[in-house]
């Protein structure tokens, strides 16, 4: 059996296929602000950022980078004609409010019910830092994950139940890693695609939690 995992890049530009036109869309600190990068020109999608940001772009020429236009993860952007800035409290209105179509969250663990765990793995040295991934994780309409399949340890990352802490319960609707893209129902998880080699059989044993074959759907 020979296939090829997805890079970051290809992650991001497969997660920015499923993004619609008119959606505003919180985008998570490490690979999900790369989406940015593969948003279509003709598509009109509103970025939001925790940090106060609304409708910003990809990041500037290195000759254009402005220091006071960051997004929540430190990294430069660009505004876009229309976008604007805002206290850091409206952000988090905005998030909590239900205004949000859209986050893209990392994850350490996603339970076979939609658990998410991504700010603690639960280490007793770690210094516990949750930020807004919390408030995202209820308050966005949906929520898509990016995360490699497994650990660098080789531990599956999507497991019948959480054992780091939880950022937020039953709230994760689509899962895109670097082997396959899940959607999380009440019937369980369904696998819709997989990379190009891969049976379903050698996906589900380096997966810890039950999938449904569903990419003959």
């Amino acid at each position: 059996m020979s296939y090829s995992k997805l890079s970051r890049d290809q992650i991001a530009a497969r997660v920015a296929q499923d993004i619609p036109d008119g959606a505003y869309v919180n985008l998570g600190i490490g690979l999900p602000t790369k989406i940015s990068n593969y948003l279509p020109a003709d598509k009109d999608v509103f970025l939001h950022s925790e940090n106060g940001l609304l409708a910003f772009g990809p990041p500037p020429a290195e000759q254009d980078r402005d220091p006071e236009l960051i997004n929540a993860g430190k990294e430069f952007v660009t505004l876009l004609k229309g976008g604007a800035f805002f206290h850091h409290g409206d952000s988090f209105a905005m998030m909590r409010g239900g205004h949000l179509d859209i986050c893209v969250l990392g994850a350490f663990q996603v339970a076979e019910n939609g658990d998410l765990a991504n700010w603690h793995t639960g280490a007793p040295d770690a210094i516990p830092a949750v930020g807004g991934a919390m408030d995202l994780a209820v308050g966005a309409k949906k929520v898509f994950v990016t995360t490699d399949h497994m650990t660098k340890q080789g531990e599956p990352k999507i497991v019948a139940a959480l054992s780091y802490p939880a950022t937020g319960l039953k709230c994760v609707d689509r899962i895109y890693t670097d082997l396959c893209v899940i959607d999380v129902t009440a019937d369980g998880m369904k696998v819709i695609e997989k990379v190009d080699g891969l049976t379903f059989e050698a996906l589900q044993a380096v997966t810890g939690a039950k999938l449904i074959d569903a990419t003959n759907a």
